[in-house]
């Protein structure tokens, strides 16, 4: 006997008798009359560790459900971000805009994550992100764990002075009025070698056991999954919503992608739906997060203060994409990565960061549309 039956967005086609049971995913809840052959997800192929999940409240969720005032809840949301999670980055594009548009695959992939507050400071909190990785091979044999420092975030309370992104990798300083800014938290996400990416207005809601931020939409720079598979588009704009959960959080995104022209002109290109998942685990241990940063912090608290410096004096700015045939993050990876095995020296760091940003900095005066 054969039946098809579809379950959560997940097409399967069971086979039953001598046949053997054929299971087939896709993102289907988006396409529902294509087949799910087509759609399966692209992203990471390799076998992470085994999670033992989180089952109970955390000690985060239970601060939420505790009376405050709104400022106080919002920076126990903030705080409510931190721990270790499995996380999974869930993409799919859901229309285009363009005649005889054909979706492309969807984007999957999950890894093993340490979140931590860096700095906590009256009205700013800062939290890194570390990927530390598990790996099994055909055999089952595990390795690990390997250790990449992840994008970090900036949370500020009330903030006038934002920098957004306006493509062509190039930044631009933009001023809220103190009544604009009132009540609000501007989130900032940083790339993994501290440079930037966007920054966005938004504002928490706590309400009968809910706690989300939401968004103003803002643009931003092509994440990895996408510039390294697509050139039809340059820039993503959209809305973000980051909910708290009793075992961790959940960060969804509206994104339009937008390709910009020569002359300035615009055109939207298509929409897809991101859904990111912090589920808290338990197991496996992701301390190793921790020690690997005590090693380093120093060195990427000189590229954040160098940083400031370029925020304070420049109104807009564009970054070179390559020099010397090397990335941004690859000349600091391999100090940091240094540092950590021969130990740091300060002065030697202070330099390294300040002379690593500044050549990839390009006056905008000089870039013609972002372009050199």
């Amino acid at each position: 006997m054969k039946r098809t039956i579809l379950l959560f967005g997940v097409l399967s086609l069971i086979v039953r008798g001598e046949e053997e049971v054929k299971v087939v995913g896709g993102h289907v809840f988006a396409w529902p009359f294509l087949e799910a052959g087509e759609m399966q997800p692209r992203g990471g192929t390799t076998k992470g560790a085994e999670v033992t999940l989180e089952t109970q409240s955390s000690k985060q969720w239970a601060e939420l459900q505790k009376d405050g005032s709104k400022y106080e809840k919002d920076v126990r949301g903030i705080l409510a971000m931190a721990g270790n999670y499995r996380v999974s980055f869930d993409f799919v594009e859901t229309m285009g805009f363009r005649e005889n548009y054909t979706p492309p695959k969807p984007y999957f992939s999950w890894g093993t994550e340490h979140v931590q507050v860096i700095q906590y400071d009256e009205d700013f909190i800062s939290l890194q992100h570390t990927l530390v990785m598990f790996f099994k091979d055909e055999d089952g044999k595990e390795s690990g764990p390997y250790l990449v420092k992840h994008w970090r975030q900036d949370w500020t309370y009330e903030d006038t002075d934002l920098h957004t992104y306006q493509g062509y990798l190039t930044w631009k300083r933009e001023r809220k009025s103190p009544q604009e800014a009132k009540g609000t938290w501007t989130q900032a996400v940083f790339q993994v070698d501290d440079s930037p990416r966007y920054e966005v207005v938004g504002e928490w809601v706590h309400e009968s056991g809910l706690s989300m931020w939401k968004s103003e939409s803002c643009a931003r720079p092509l994440p990895r999954r996408e510039f390294s598979v697509r050139d039809d588009y340059h820039v993503l704009e959209g809305t973000h919503e980051i909910t708290i959960t009793p075992t961790g959080w959940v960060h969804v995104q509206n994104n339009q992608k937008l390709s910009l022209g020569e002359k300035g002109e615009r055109s939207y290109v298509g929409q897809e739906l991101g859904l990111n998942r912090y589920e808290r685990i338990s197991e496996p241990s992701l301390v190793a997060a921790e020690e690997s940063w005590a090693k380093t912090k120093d060195y990427w608290a000189e590229v954040r203060e160098m940083w400031e410096e370029v925020y304070s004096k420049r109104e807009t700015f564009t970054l070179k994409p390559l020099v010397d045939e090397r990335k941004l993050y690859q000349e600091h990876f391999k100090f940091a990565g240094e540092a950590e095995e021969v130990g740091y020296e300060a002065a030697a760091g202070r330099a390294h960061a300040r002379e690593t940003i500044l050549k990839f900095l390009v006056d905008s005066s000089e870039a013609k549309n972002g372009k050199y």
